[in-house]
């Protein structure tokens, strides 16, 4: 995610932070650097320039050059315009109305933009919120749209309302009918996408709009087209409307220009962001936790949260009493490398936390042996994995055969657990142990 912008944004503040003193010359120079990368970003012109002169007027003079800590100063404010321009503190929430009535949300978007798989991920994280979601297949044009929205309604546990008829306008209607009469609070609408702005099409979303004058209009962008997602947006914006806009594919090495452009250039608030290809992979988008990312300082409030959707306090419990007891076995250990899967995998884990994003590579956290771990661990028995000591020379040769790997693979994954399983043991145990453990990890 941003990782190109990201890269020098990170090196610019890194060179910042290296100085107790600073001088116009290097505020200068700085703000030099930060316009290239914006540029090279794809961030709108009239961004940047607004960018850096806001921030080079806020700079200069006394403010930075005579504060306690000029380098710290300097890189605040950086912070704060970056957060300025993509969007201001704190999330933009849809506008829904309560549970005794229907909310309407039309979805927007040209194809290909990963608008009907958003519809989807949306749908599903309603229901977490507890909400009744409906979802209407009005994208009459493209083959196999309304197959395909019914395949992902049925994916995360939402029915999908369609009929057999070219008019998406009545199908839309009708929708909102069956919502209503069947207690439904939640109404996502998927329309036809276009390939590019279609005055026809454009007609039939205007048509749509009118008829059920929806609560949130939202706009879904490929993060990957950048500035050209911004020109977009603002057509749709000015002729059908738009209340917010999610940007797809943001897991991908993006340069940044959309989500950096497109709050200033239409006036609209990015309020989430696909950062993948699972269901669940929809999260609300936060200006100033990009911001952080986007400079290199992490985002310890999303890994936290990331952490908490994974925990259960009642298997924490009795994980902690196995490993006290040291009955911790390899099906634990393999939970636990799931988890780190669903939080992303160790990669984007390294890049919420502050100062490691760049600092580590994939090479260094071994993620090939931990995915050969897993295939390891998935190829034993039930009584090999509760009872890893009865795991001798034939069962290891079974195992390795059995994973694709070798025998040697099996010997260090083992040879691994139990000393893993020691350490853990003993840290349970061992207040003095937990606090050099904790030192050595810089967390105290």
């Amino acid at each position: 995610m941003f990782d190109s912008i990201s890269d020098k944004f990170s090196s610019i503040i890194r060179t910042l932070s290296g100085k107790s003193k600073i001088s116009e010359k290097n505020i200068s120079d700085t703000i030099e650097d930060i316009k290239n990368a914006l540029l090279d970003a794809d961030v709108n012109v009239r961004v940047v320039r607004r960018f850096v002169n806001q921030t080079a007027e806020e700079a200069q003079g006394q403010k930075v050059l005579n504060s306690v800590n000029p380098s710290q100063q300097f890189i605040k404010i950086i912070y704060d315009k970056m957060v300025k321009v993509l969007g201001g503190e704190g999330a933009q929430k849809l506008e829904l109305k309560g549970p005794d009535q229907v909310s309407i949300i039309l979805m927007e978007g040209l194809q290909g933009s990963g608008k009907t798989t958003t519809a989807a991920k949306l749908a599903l994280r309603l229901k977490k919120e507890n909400r009744k979601v409906l979802l209407a297949a009005c994208d009459v044009v493209r083959p196999a749209a309304i197959e395909q929205l019914k395949v992902l309604g049925e994916s995360v546990g939402t029915p999908v309302f369609s009929e057999d008829i070219k008019d998406p306008v009545k199908i839309a209607h009708d929708a909102v009918i069956h919502a209503k009469v069947n207690h439904f609070d939640t109404l996502i609408v998927d329309t036809s996408g276009r390939m590019f702005l279609d005055d026809k099409l454009m007609g039939e979303l205007e048509n749509i709009s009118k008829a059920l004058n929806p609560d949130e209009k939202l706009f879904v962008a490929d993060a990957m087209t950048g500035q050209n997602a911004v020109s977009i947006a603002k057509e749709f914006n000015d002729k059908v409307g738009i209340t917010g806009v999610i940007l797809s594919k943001f897991d991908s090495d993006t340069r940044g220009g959309a989500a950096m452009s497109i709050m200033s250039i239409v006036g609209k608030p990015v309020k989430f962001i696909g950062t993948g290809e699972k269901p669940t992979d929809l999260e609300i988008f936060y200006p100033e936790r990009i911001a952080s990312r986007i400079l290199g300082m992490g985002d310890v409030v999303s890994l936290v949260e990331k952490a908490q959707e994974q925990f259960d306090e009642k298997k924490a419990q009795k994980l902690q009493e196995k490993i006290q007891k040291r009955t911790f076995d390899l099906d634990d250990y393999l939970e636990q490398l799931e988890s780190m899967t669903r939080m992303g995998g160790a990669d984007k884990i390294m890049e919420m936390i502050p100062g490691m994003k760049g600092q580590v590579s994939e090479e260094d956290m071994h993620l090939d042996e931990l995915r050969t771990e897993k295939y390891i661990i998935q190829s034993m028995t039930h009584a090999e994995r509760t009872n890893f000591m009865i795991i001798g020379p034939a069962r290891r040769k079974r195992i390795a055969k059995g994973s694709g790997t070798y025998v040697s693979d099996v010997n260090r994954l083992l040879k691994k657990f139990e000393k893993l399983r020691s350490q853990m043991s003993k840290m349970t145990r061992n207040k003095k142990y937990q606090a050099a453990l904790m030192k050595q990890m810089g967390m105290n």
